[in-house]
């Protein structure tokens, strides 16, 4: 058997496809968790509690050697962000709590680390041209500044170091067990509620849970991969109206969708103090993705259509 692969945030909505995925290769893992979970069959548990990974050299199991990490657990991002300081907030955990795990993670003889960062690095629109890898980087709010902070200060370690460093910058991860605004927008859908959502041509780069698991641990394991930094999508980007039309189909709901101007939307959202979200609504976000398919040949083995199904399938069998 190789060597193990460590999983941060192995319980998580993206970690636990991960874990499946690895699994079913027959790779030996380490899921590093703040809490114990008792349905991680076939994963060997790490239960470190407390915030950014501090001490975490010092607890390091001597059996737990690991050849590889994908470090998913984050901060992530959230619209009403109670810290005092979120900024700082932000900072402890994604960028000096990945650090620590990196350094501790390379003295128990991983050789790579593969960071899960996000589009938010980069920033939150495409400003009419899909984002690339090389880009200038401009994030505007605390997690995407902490996102593109943890990406420098590990690639400058792995400089240091030797450990070899993999950035993978996902957008919108959707899949069975999906949370947050995808949630949501599939409860409105279900309930048949009208939304104004007819007539948005805005393109919104996904990934579907499924061809971001397959993609890091490729990014684990591919030589390729070494040193690079690539963005990953389903390589098909929907409007939003097409995405909403889609959903409804998928879950047999009406498609109940108005045909509000984005400019009304826009108005609507400065009157009722929601400009942010109603940007991140009607905006045009799109990820190059050329890099990755070019380098490691690599394509999702999913369809949007498919994820979509299988979201919407998990969606009508647990609501």
């Amino acid at each position: 058997m190789s060597a193990a692969v460590l999983v941060s945030g192995a319980n998580g909505f993206v970690g636990r496809t991960v874990v499946k995925a690895l699994i079913e290769r027959g790779d030996d893992v380490i899921g590093l968790v703040r809490r114990p979970q008792s349905d991680m069959l076939g994963v060997r548990e790490w239960v470190l509690e407390g915030d950014g990974f501090a001490g975490i050299e010092d607890r390091w199991p001597p059996s737990y050697r690991c050849g590889s990490v994908i470090h998913l657990a984050a901060r992530v991002h959230m619209m009403q962000d109670t810290a005092t300081d979120p900024l700082a907030a932000y900072r402890e955990t994604n960028v000096r709590g990945t650090l620590r795990l990196a350094k501790a993670s390379h003295a128990a003889g991983a050789q790579r680390f593969v960071f899960v960062s996000s589009v938010k690095a980069v920033g939150n629109s495409d400003h009419g041209r899909p984002l690339r890898e090389f880009d200038q980087p401009a994030p505007n709010d605390p997690y995407g500044v902490s996102k593109l902070e943890a990406e420098q200060a590990l690639l400058a370690y792995g400089v240091e170091s030797g450990l070899e460093i993999v950035i993978v910058r996902p957008p919108l991860v959707y899949g069975p067990g999906v949370r947050a605004n995808f949630l949501r927008l599939m409860h409105g859908i279900a309930a048949g509620v009208p939304l104004p959502l007819g007539a948005i041509p805005a393109r919104r780069s996904m990934i579907f849970v499924g061809n971001l698991a397959h993609v890091l641990i490729q990014c684990a394991t591919d030589p390729r991969a070494a040193g690079r930094t690539f963005n990953v999508t389903d390589t098909h980007d929907l409007t939003v109206t097409e995405l909403a039309r889609m959903l409804a189909a998928k879950l047999n709901a009406p498609a109940r969708f108005l045909a509000v101007p984005a400019s009304w939307l826009r108005f609507a959202g400065t009157l009722t103090h929601k400009t942010e979200q109603v940007e991140r609504l009607i905006s045009s976000l799109q990820l190059d993705t050329s890099l990755i398919c070019e380098v490691l040949n690599w394509h999702p083995p999913y369809s949007t259509e498919e994820g979509l199904s299988l979201t919407a399938a998990w969606y009508r069998s647990t609501h």
